[in-house]
């Protein structure tokens, strides 16, 4: 009797129980539907998108193709970046030197690194940009476009510097490395401390090869590209200058 009185009790306690231990699972699988269609009909980012610096600074990242390209306004260098994990499964992206670029965290917070803020400025998407792939010019605007850099660093280094362009494979290509080269030449003479190291430049040439490279020797400044790693075959404006100034 006591038995049959006790299962009597418990009997609605556990079905008590087990309701609210079904409801609560119903909820918990509720929620979970929830957060993955919020995630999923949540707007991704583009492959191609411009961002803005707490500090100013407003550039382009490009991910669209086997790496990711990064341009600053008012910049004519795109950098080719290169991915690396980090604590907490962040993701530093570094450009062809070692040289930070960006961080980025699991849930996607960014953070650029520039000579105006080397500690980092937190970045946030503003919309839609204009992809970083180079154009092909054509042989018209490619000498043209020799002619002016030629002239831009003759100007600024105060004699004659030849530019030849010696690329059948990717003129794009070339194009970039020229357009790089010649601004990291200029910098490096606009530079009261570095001037004297461009003093004996006569004759920058863009070629290609196996591997990409910068060598500088008796007055001649050679960048090699390589054509078979597309962007990231073309040396950095950070290389170039590292090429020029003497090794300390």
């Amino acid at each position: 009797m006591a038995i049959a009185l006790a299962a009597a009790v418990l009997s609605p306690l556990l079905a008590h129980s087990e309701a609210a231990a079904q409801n609560r699972g119903n909820a918990q699988a509720e929620q979970s539907r929830s957060l993955r269609d919020r995630r999923a009909s949540s707007p991704a980012l583009p492959p191609v998108g411009r961002y803005v610096a707490e500090s100013g600074e407003g550039f382009i990242l490009d991910r669209s193709g086997r790496h990711p390209l990064l341009r600053f306004d008012r910049r004519d260098e795109t950098w080719v970046l290169r991915p690396t994990a980090a604590p907490r499964g962040d993701v530093i992206y570094r450009n062809d030197a070692g040289d930070q670029v960006l961080r980025v965290t699991p849930s996607g917070g960014m953070t650029v690194y520039t000579p105006r803020s080397p500690g980092g400025s937190p970045a946030s998407f503003t919309g839609a940009g204009q992809s970083l792939t180079p154009p092909t010019l054509g042989p018209m605007l490619l000498f043209r476009l020799m002619a002016q850099r030629s002239a831009m660093v003759s100007q600024v280094v105060g004699h004659l510097v030849q530019v030849n362009l010696d690329g059948d494979q990717s003129e794009a290509l070339c194009v970039e490395a020229l357009v790089v080269t010649t601004e990291a030449v200029i910098r490096v003479a606009r530079s009261p401390t570095a001037r004297q190291y461009v003093a004996e430049l006569r004759r920058i040439s863009i070629v290609e090869g196996s591997r990409a490279g910068v060598t500088y020797s008796r007055g001649v400044l050679t960048v090699t590209v390589d054509p078979d790693e597309g962007m990231a075959g073309r040396p950095s404006s950070a290389r170039v200058i590292r090429a020029i100034l003497p090794r300390g």
